[in-house]
């Protein structure tokens, strides 16, 4: 009985620490315009309105991933220029339910007195246990679109769980996949 009991501990431990750090890395993908001439940009600008503001006006989280780009592109040597950028940048984010059900076999154990064996006897059975997980994922896009081509040359995305947090774990967690996305960003501004 303890030996079961310890099995079913250790693991819900494992399950629960897996989870974790599949939920504290986003998934990150990017891809880019083979025919982008990234050797000659220079300059880049917000597109307007961003997608992600989609009801016309700025929020906290939408000016916090704004700030977070602006950083990325800064350090790689681009310059805001609002009024004849090379670059814009878009940015998208949405969120969605999830619902993950996994199902494991478990094997248990009912205890019978047989009058033959004169004592109990232990028989094994097997069962399936079904979990059912419900989580919000998060997406996050940023777009870098050719001015002068009006054609998208790279893009970022980065897919990872949501989750309540106060605000300042939540900026730090928008900090994160941001530079998650532009770590796959290997281009740096023209000089």
């Amino acid at each position: 009985m303890k030996l079961r009991n310890a099995f079913r501990l250790i693991t819900v431990l494992l399950l629960s620490s897996l989870l974790a750090a599949c939920a504290s890395t986003p998934r990150v993908s990017s891809q880019a315009d083979p025919s982008g001439d990234f050797g000659r940009y220079r300059s880049f600008a917000f597109y307007s309105p961003l997608a992600l503001e989609q009801n016309g006006y700025t929020t906290i989280t939408s000016n916090r991933i704004r700030a977070a780009v602006l950083a990325q592109m800064q350090a790689r040597g681009y310059v805001l220029d609002e009024a004849k950028p090379d670059l814009w940048v878009n940015l998208n984010a949405y969120l969605q339910d999830k619902t993950r059900v996994t199902t494991m076999p478990q094997v248990d154990y009912d205890y019978y007195y047989s009058y033959r064996a004169r004592g109990y006897v232990a028989v094994p059975y097997w069962r399936d246990r079904t979990d059912v997980h419900q989580y919000t994922e998060g997406t996050l896009n940023v777009d870098v679109v050719d001015v002068q081509r009006n054609r998208l040359v790279w893009e970022g995305v980065a897919v990872g769980t949501v989750g309540r947090s106060t605000p300042d774990k939540r900026g730090a967690q928008i900090d994160a996949a941001v530079a998650a996305i532009f770590a796959q960003y290997p281009y740096r501004a023209a000089r």
